[in-house]
């Protein structure tokens, strides 16, 4: 008795959700900001850089399944445009059962914005391996972060869709975003310091810091010289600007 009470309170909560879905859309503002500045101990950046670097991985079928399909949904309509209801049936669940693993709309976007960056961590793991130098490290990852992003019709679509949202987002937080890539950059290149590869006079976190902003600022505003699209014409731009920064002042 008890079990079907909670059952049914249960799905009076979601069927709430689901109708007070049709009056308030989630905004991509609301999602980019939740995404690049922390409304907990960490941002979802940093939690999927984690999953990357963990190797966590999702073992639930059914959450996998939904997750699938709200991405297809995404790319193919937009955030704004889609409904819990589109989703579920792209995989053939129903609103219910969507409603039981994510609590609201904003909690999947999140979900599969945070599986998505997930994935570029994974691949950006893959490719500096194959450098073997921290310059060839630096070239690759600026050159393999570029065209990930880029290149994601997700996360790629936003920025193409909304590009007036980026920056406010990246700056939402106290520029909580920029930070967190940072401190990532800059934990590489104190690796790169300990295993001898760079100097030790070098100031990783100013390093990091122009490395950072040089990447973000192509993201945020296309370039009429530079083909973001030709990787070798941002080779060579990593090769000529990022790579003498590891070079400190004599």
């Amino acid at each position: 008795m008890i079990l079907c009470i909670r059952k049914s309170q249960c799905d009076r909560h979601h069927k709430a959700a689901f109708e007070a879905e049709s009056i308030q859309e989630v905004s991509v503002e609301s999602v980019l900001s939740e995404f690049m500045a922390p409304s907990d101990s960490e941002s979802l950046l940093e939690r999927a850089y984690v999953d990357a670097v963990e190797r966590v991985d999702d073992i639930d079928e059914l959450r996998t399944r939904i997750l699938d399909a709200a991405y297809e949904q995404f790319c193919r309509m937009g955030i704004r445009r889609s409904t819990m209801e589109d989703v579920a049936r792209l995989a053939k669940v129903s609103r219910i059962t969507i409603y039981r693993r994510f609590d609201a709309k904003d909690m999947l976007v999140e979900h599969v914005v945070r599986r998505e960056f997930r994935r570029y961590f994974d691949q950006f793991l893959i490719d500096i391996e194959q450098a073997d130098t921290a310059a060839d490290r630096v070239v690759l990852g600026f050159v393999s972060s570029l065209r990930a992003i880029r290149g994601n019709p997700l996360i790629g679509g936003l920025i193409a869709t909304e590009p007036d949202l980026l920056i406010p987002s990246m700056m939402a937080g106290g520029g909580q975003t920029l930070a967190t890539v940072q401190k990532f950059v800059a934990g590489q290149l104190r690796r790169e310091q300990r295993a001898g590869n760079v100097s030790g006079r070098l100031d990783v976190d100013l390093v990091a810091e122009m490395m950072v902003r040089i990447s973000t600022s192509f993201l945020a505003i296309p370039s009429a010289i530079i083909d973001l699209d030709d990787d070798t014409q941002l080779t060579a731009v990593a090769r000529r600007f990022l790579v003498p920064m590891l070079e400190p002042p004599a």
